[in-house]
């Protein structure tokens, strides 16, 4: 048992038949769950639309993992918010983000090696994502799971 956001994003990836790094399809989770992916300067999301900047693979996947928790999980318009209630909802799809395109589960099942970055590195090429963001993303699991990565 996990958190209640691993329990959300296992949930709706069993939902989906994703199931390892290897099915995370950034193209097919937008079709699944219903949005379309656009692309334009700005980063943002809108109704059923998820608009994304032009970049890396991994640099797209990190962005649509933050603005698909906007669209699950979110509602109004942070243009009207208070700014302390848009900070919020900018975390949480931060929070969301490292969950999403790293989940929890599909840790579990890698088998990481003690060397911290060795660890980074196995992380960064099975889910496509930034160096920076599987360092943060390792942090994250090892303070809450059994997990003990040495320099």
């Amino acid at each position: 048992m996990g958190t209640h956001l691993e329990d959300y994003i296992y949930s709706l990836y069993m939902s989906i038949d994703i199931t390892n790094p290897a099915d995370l399809d950034m193209s097919l989770i937008a079709k699944e769950i219903g949005v379309e992916i656009v692309y334009k300067e700005n980063s943002f999301r809108f109704d059923n639309e998820i608009i994304l900047v032009r970049g890396t693979k991994s640099e797209e996947w990190m962005e649509f993992g933050h603005e698909v928790c906007h669209y699950l999980r979110h509602s109004g318009n942070q243009l009207n918010m208070h700014f302390l209630f848009m900070r919020l909802q900018e975390w949480q799809a931060d929070s969301f983000m490292y969950h999403f395109c790293v989940p929890t589960f599909m840790l579990h099942e890698l088998d990481l090696p003690s060397d911290r970055k060795k660890a980074i590195w196995e992380i960064q090429k099975a889910f496509n994502v930034s160096y920076e963001f599987a360092e943060i993303r390792l942090e994250k699991f090892a303070q809450k799971h059994a997990y003990v990565a040495l320099s």
